[in-house]
């Protein structure tokens, strides 16, 4: 490898954990890296999930204090998470890509949908709902968690942008604190999918390319935090719209 391309690799790192941490969709940064310069796709992709993990780390760690009020709400979504991306973690080792090639798009779509619709469609259920959970707004959420997770274990290009869609439905919260949650939730999933790709198909992790990409996540992360944090709400969803729709038409080319 040369020192050209090991370079290019941390700056696609550094960007992916920088959108990552503010949006979600990083993977469609690295990813398409690692395949330019020739790394076989499985191998790519479960290389470039294990150095995400790093990003992960520093995105929540940016995020902490919008998290100081939701911890009771990760530890009933994490579970969900963790589930969710053992599951696509195994479905990527033993299902062909182009088993999810068709869903995909529609879910980022929807996803999009419920980010601009979600304050709107938030307090209207909160009307509904005298501003408490439901039962059914809470199986809801864990089962899209869940879902999310399976989505985020199999590939991960757009879980975050899953994630604030669906909560900024079912949850009561601002934009702000959503993506702090969803940092976490995005943390877990790429972390124990991580585990299962080295526990399950060690074989497969290029421990090179999944430690150029973590140095440059781990820096985008804290770069992401600080970007995303200053953004106002209107900003910020705009731009979860923007980078949602691009992954959308990258995935669809």
């Amino acid at each position: 490898m040369s020192w050209v391309e090991a370079l290019v690799i941390i700056l696609a790192g550094m960007g992916a954990g920088t959108i990552n941490t503010i949006v979600g969709s990083g993977t469609l940064i690295t990813f398409p890296t690692l395949l330019f310069f020739g790394y076989p796709p499985v191998s790519a992709n479960i290389s470039n999930s294990l150095g995400l993990v790093a990003g992960g780390l520093s995105g929540a760690w940016g995020y902490r204090k919008e998290l100081v009020t939701s911890r009771r709400m990760l530890g009933k979504l994490a579970p969900a998470s963790f589930a969710g991306s053992v599951i696509g973690a195994l479905l990527l080792l033993v299902l062909p890509e182009s088993a999810f090639e068709a869903i995909v798009p529609v879910l980022i779509a929807l996803a999009l949908v419920l980010v601009v619709a979600g304050p709107r469609l938030n307090r209207w259920a909160a009307g509904q709902h005298a501003h408490r959970m439901t039962r059914g707004r809470w199986v809801a959420l864990i089962v899209g968690v869940l879902v999310a997770g399976m989505y985020g274990g199999y590939f991960g290009a757009a879980q975050g942008v899953l994630l604030i869609g669906l909560m900024s439905v079912l949850l009561p919260l601002g934009i702000q604190e959503l993506n702090g949650i969803k940092n976490v939730l995005g943390l877990i999933v790429n972390f124990v999918a991580a585990l299962t790709f080295v526990i399950v198909q060690p074989s497969q992790i290029n421990w090179t390319i999944a430690g150029l990409v973590a140095i440059g996540a781990l820096m985008g992360g804290f770069i992401g935090a600080r970007v995303g944090r200053a953004m106002p709400a209107w900003l910020l969803r705009a731009v979860i719209v923007v980078i949602g729709t691009v992954a959308i038409v990258v995935l669809l080319v």
